[in-house]
């Protein structure tokens, strides 16, 4: 794998990686075992087939971790992240369910499951969405580097914690429609039908009542989780808290600015642009074809690094070092000042914070320092949501670089739900 250069990219998925002695020692720290899986066993299989499922039906399921409390500690510390409130050992499980894709046709997606070891039967749920990485293997739920950090936070501290892939990353089929909001809420609401399912088969009882976080990308999507679980998405099932962490809720109007008003990490808004272009122009028809939008050679280089093979290591050694240099004169004034097809996709999916006044707390991390994830987003979501009548705590977590930010942020949210909401439902 190629090593970055040390200033060109803070990766998000830093937050899952670790290093190969430690994840020795925390994966391989108990059996791993297979549960009963429906008769359908893998993610590949026809649409006739799955046209007749029900969304969040169970696919597959299989246990991928078994760790003691002292395990978990150890990942935590190795990935600089609280383990002050590490009280249990954790069993994660690898869920393959049915969901629908961008078209509304059926599919399958997959995603972690992270269960305390303790013994209690009633526990409340925490759903928490990742942030952006481009490799299918690099999702919590197929890591080979230990799986979730997150995850063994929120369910050492006594929670349950779902954690969907998102389409087109993990075992799912297909490429990832990179920041969609409709699969972005689809992919993460029929992951939580699949989990209250799923804890059946473990002699577990979710609540109903799900508190709600997640970071970067998943920061956005933990908005409209939220946001859905209010409009009844899934009958009976209800938010309790949201604290998302580090968002990009307002493209059109703080991220893409920040962007070329140079307040960002030029390499990493490349990545991030490329991304968002490659995944958007497949949804929306934004160009012709690649040269329209990117200068040689990256018209012809780039949108094949983005098909869920290649990991962010392998991305960033192929990435202009600059948006200037990534993209034609003409579509950086489109990007700068956007019109059509462009305008009308950022105005759909800029929609996490907008149109709706969440009826439970709310709590907003972000960080004045975040070089990839302007704190405008935050601010910008705070107003608007405060414009329809709800009250929003905003927390600025320092001066932290975008990684740090979700580290301190989850913690923060951590603490957060346990005053809310603590792990047994009595």
């Amino acid at each position: 794998m190629t090593q970055k250069p040390a200033q060109s990219r803070t990766r998000t998925t830093a937050l899952r990686a670790i290093a190969a002695t430690v994840c020795a020692a925390v994966v391989l720290g108990g059996p791993v075992a297979a549960l009963a899986s429906t008769s359908t066993p893998t993610a590949s299989n026809s649409a006739t087939a799955t046209q007749h499922a029900a969304r969040g039906a169970i696919v597959s399921a299989k246990r991928v971790q078994h760790l003691t409390a002292k395990q978990v500690r150890d990942n935590l510390k190795a990935n600089s992240f609280d383990r002050s409130k590490v009280k249990y050992g954790v069993d994660a499980y690898r869920i393959v369910y049915r969901t629908v894709d961008e078209n509304g046709h059926p599919t399958t997606a997959s995603g972690l499951v992270v269960i305390p070891r303790n013994e209690q039967r009633r526990l409340r749920l925490v759903n928490y969405t990742h942030g952006t990485m481009a490799g299918k293997n690099e999702a919590p739920s197929v890591d080979d580097h230990g799986k979730s950090t997150e995850g063994l936070m929120m369910g050492s501290a006594g929670y349950a914690v779902v954690e969907p892939d998102y389409l087109g990353l993990g075992l799912g089929p297909g490429e990832h429609p990179y920041l969609q909001s409709k699969t972005e809420t689809s992919a993460s609401t029929d992951m939580l039908r699949a989990a209250f399912s799923f804890s059946h088969r473990v002699n577990r009882q979710f609540d109903h009542r799900v508190l709600v976080t997640g970071f970067s990308q998943g920061g956005k999507i933990a908005m409209l989780v939220t946001k859905a679980l209010q409009a009844g998405a899934i009958p009976g099932v209800r938010p309790a808290a949201v604290a998302p962490i580090s968002g990009p809720y307002d493209l059109l109007n703080a991220e893409l600015p920040a962007i070329f008003a140079g307040d960002l990490n030029s390499a990493e808004s490349t990545y991030y642009l490329t991304y968002f272009l490659t995944a958007w122009n497949r949804l929306y028809h934004l160009y012709d074809k690649p040269s329209d939008a990117f200068q040689a050679p990256y018209d012809t280089t780039l949108a094949p690094l983005f098909n869920g093979k290649h990991s962010d290591d392998e991305i960033f050694a192929k990435l202009a070092p600059s948006p200037e240099k990534l993209l034609t004169p003409a579509f950086l004034a489109q990007l700068r000042h956007p019109t059509g097809a462009l305008l009308k996709a950022l105005k759909e999916n800029d929609n996490s914070c907008t149109g709706w006044r969440p009826r439970v707390p709310v709590q907003i991390y972000a960080s004045h320092g975040d070089e990839v994830v302007s704190i405008n987003n935050a601010y910008h979501c705070q107003q608007e949501l405060a414009d329809q009548g709800a009250e929003v705590s905003l927390i600025d977590v320092g001066k932290l670089t975008h990684n740090d930010s979700g580290r301190h942020g989850l913690a923060g949210a951590l603490r957060f739900f346990l005053d809310q909401a603590p792990p047994v439902r009595k």
